[in-house]
Order: C-alpha cells, then structure tokens, then sequence
C-alpha cells in the first residue's frame, strides 16, 4: 500500500442520465431513464430524481415503468456521452499522464506523476476540488464523485460514499476501519453467488471477512477468489493505475421487443452489426481473427458460435458473410429476442484482400421490408432538426407520427410539435465530427 492517498477515482453522477438533462432544459429536475425503451430494454441509467422511486441500473424497463411511470424513457445519444467523457478525460491527462479509464463516466488517476509539491492529505484534497469545479466547467455542467485513498480499491469504495457531487479523502492508516463494518460485497469480485456462500458460512460484514484465515476462505470460494478477497478484506491493493487497458473484443448486440422469426431480416440485422463493429476496429486501428454471434432464442436460451480466420480482418463484407454463415447453422425457428456480433483476436495489423475482395465487391444489405418509424429510426431522445423549426429531440413515435420537443441545452423548455414520420423537412441531426472521427488519409 502507499504511504499517501495518492489513487484518485473519479465517477461522473449518473452519467447518461445527466447529459440528457443537461442537454434537454425541459427534463431538467425531473425523472430520466436512459437504456432500452421497449419492453423487454434495461435500464442503464437512471436520474437520481428517478432512483427516489426505486429504479436503478440492469432493472428491465418494464419494472422501472411500473416504479416510475412519469419518467422520460430515452434511448440514449452516445456521440453526446462520448463528446462528454473526452472532455473529461483530456482533463484528467492534463493532470497526471497515467489515467486508467474504466468506462465512458470513471477513471482512475495516479497522483504521484501530478507534479504536486507533495502528496499530503491537504494538496490532493485541494487539486480534487479542483478537478471537480473543472469537470463542471468543461462538460457544461456535469457533476462527479471523487474518492482518493491509497489504493484503487480503497478510491473506489470513497467514490461512492458521498454521491451525487461529492469528495472523499481516505486518510493512509484508516483504511481498514473504513472497511469493517461495510457489507462484503463492497468488495470487488463479491457478486450473489459468491456473497451468499459467505452468508452461509456467517461471514456478512468486511470485519467478519477479515476474522477468516485463508485456507478457510480458499475452501469457500476457491484459491484464486480466496487469495483476493483475504488481501482486499485487509486493505491490501498494489494495483497499478494502467494508463491503456487493452481491448480483448468489439461487440453489438440488440434486444428486440418483438420476437424474431424472419431469418432474412436476422440477416439484416447481423450484417447492420457486423458494419458497426467492423468500424469500431478499423477506428481503434485493430483487426481480429476469430468472428462470434450470440443468439438468445424465445424460451431464452442463449447460444454462442464462432469461427477463426487464418489471418485477422477488419472488413464489414468479411464478418458480417461468416456471421450470417454461424447463424444458418442455429435453429431459429421458434423466434429469436437477442442478436450479436462480436470480433476477438484483436491484433494492430490486417491482412489485406483476405479473401481477394474490394470495396466495390462487398454484398449489400438484404432487402427487408420495415415500417416506416423503424427505417428512419426515429428513437426517443434522439436529436433531429426541422427545416423551419430548427433543431429539438424526439419525444416518442409511432402509428407513422413522430413527436418533437424544440429545445437545445442553450435554449428554454421549447414546444412540441407531431409530423408524419416520413416528413421529408424533419431528419435526424449529426454532430460536427470529432477529430479521431476523421476518415483516415487514402492508402499511398
């Protein structure tokens, strides 16, 4: 362990949740949910103003409907929680170059290379403090929770301990009293499964975790998780602070709200996934060797297949055709709720022309019929621009209308207004690219 708590943690307040907010001046105070819309979505941020009511992350959104039924239920923008979390992270690297992003909304820092005149507790209070106001300033806004203690375990746990928009400071060689009266699964690695068989066994609290010898706990859980959680219910965490986690796989994946039985629009869908991570890859400059689809049918049984290439690829044509390929092999008869694309393997070079194909010679689409909402994708949330009454969001559709509230972040709550859903004025709008957004210059 360190001898200062110079591990700092960082986690944007209910992130999605709180760009929506931040960007829709009507919803501003009031519940918002953001994940899956349909009826069998979940839940992956809920507004704080939403959370009073009971609804929390992974919950269906049938559930949280029920809880919350005044709720605004978005979709989700992830070029705004991307623009966002950039924002936060360029500010982050501008503090210390060893940042370990764990997600889009959390980060960890490393203190020690901030080029602080020391590391008392007072100086890395003061630049969190800082953090935090300038977090505000660049994200237009935003609020985050900030925990600082002398590993990444322990800047965690204080992250959460005062949320929304609060800042805990872990003083070294308090840790473990911290610790011994929280529940085990304060603990990373104790899920269910794993929280139960220590209730079995009387172990509830960290204190009591902490009381357990190891070959106790190594029969309860097995060697390598015993290892763990008897070093961490000591407070004992000499995890680096990694400034580039490395990327195992690229994945997309839908649920539909409706089961699906048409295998050429299964088809569709896969080859539409395939492009998306085929652009992930070739965006982060990797390739990969072997291409899987997850399918989970009606009676929710979920299969896996995959298939290796020789040599990695990068090309939309290429995964999306051994996709398909997976999927003629599964009996999809009974109708299908999930489906997904994933490429793994991942390595930073391709092997041109695999399969002697170009550009040109890649398969289009296959030809689907799709009701109209459903081909010019108007989702709620969504941001879309009129051609008289200028830019606004979706605030539902269906039955071939489409409802839209007229407002920006730098407006006041604006009107609603209904149109066909094919009105040729109304389309969705896009954001200016961001610089890694760029296409990347013509080969030679």
């Amino acid at each position: 362990m360190r001898e200062h708590a110079s591990v700092l943690h960082l986690d944007l307040d209910a992130f999605f949740a709180s760009v929506e907010q931040r960007d829709k001046p009507s919803l501003r105070g009031k519940p918002v949910v953001v994940g899956g819309v349909g009826g069998r979505g979940v839940v992956s941020t809920a507004s704080y103003e939403a959370r009073r009511y009971g609804v929390r992350s992974a919950m269906s959104t049938r559930e949280a409907r029920a809880r919350c039924p005044h709720a605004a239920f978005l979709s989700g923008r992830f070029h705004a929680y991307r623009e966002a979390s950039r924002a936060v992270m360029e500010l982050l690297r501008s503090v210390s170059p060893l940042v370990e992003p764990l997600s889009l909304d959390e980060a960890f820092v490393d203190l020690e290379h901030a080029g602080l005149p020391d590391l008392e507790v007072g100086t890395v209070t003061g630049l969190a403090e800082e953090l935090r106001e300038r977090v505000a300033a660049v994200t237009g806004g935003l609020t985050a929770s900030v925990g600082l203690g002398t590993s990444k375990f322990i800047a965690k746990v204080a992250s959460d301990l005062d949320k929304p928009d609060g800042l805990v400071v872990v003083a070294p060689g308090t840790e473990r009293d911290l610790l011994r009266p929280m529940h085990v699964t304060v603990i990373p690695g104790v899920g269910p499964a794993t929280a139960e068989r220590l209730r079995r066994a009387g172990i509830h609290t960290v204190a009591d975790l902490e009381r357990v010898g190891l070959d106790e706990l190594v029969q309860l859980v097995g060697r390598a998780h015993g290892h763990g959680l008897h070093e961490l219910a000591r407070a004992h965490d000499d995890r680096p602070v990694v400034p580039e986690r490395e990327a195992k796989s690229v994945s997309v994946e839908g649920t539909y709200d409706t089961d699906l039985a048409d295998r050429r629009l299964m088809e569709h869908l896969l080859t539409r996934q395939a492009g998306e991570v085929a652009a992930r890859l070739r965006k982060s400059g990797l390739s990969g060797r072997t291409v899987s689809i997850k399918v989970r049918l009606h009676d929710f049984t979920t299969l896996s297949r995959s298939t290796t290439l020789p040599s990695p690829t990068d090309q939309t044509a290429t995964i999306s055709r051994l996709a398909r390929r997976l999927l003629a092999d599964l009996d999809t008869s009974g109708g299908v709720r999930l489906l997904g694309v994933g490429v793994s393997g991942l390595a930073d070079w391709v092997q041109e022309d695999l399969f002697g194909e170009t550009a040109e010679e890649q398969e289009p689409l296959p030809e689907v019929d799709l009701p109209t909402d459903r081909l010019r994708g108007w989702s709620p949330g969504m941001d879309v621009v009129h051609a008289e009454m200028g830019r606004g969001w979706v605030w539902g559709s269906g039955r071939g209308v489409v409802t839209v509230r007229f407002e920006t972040a730098q407006t006041p709550p604006g009107p609603v207004r209904s149109y066909r859903a094919d009105d040729p004025c109304l389309t969705a709008w896009q954001p200016a690219p961001l610089p890694e957004d760029a296409a990347p210059p013509a080969p030679g």
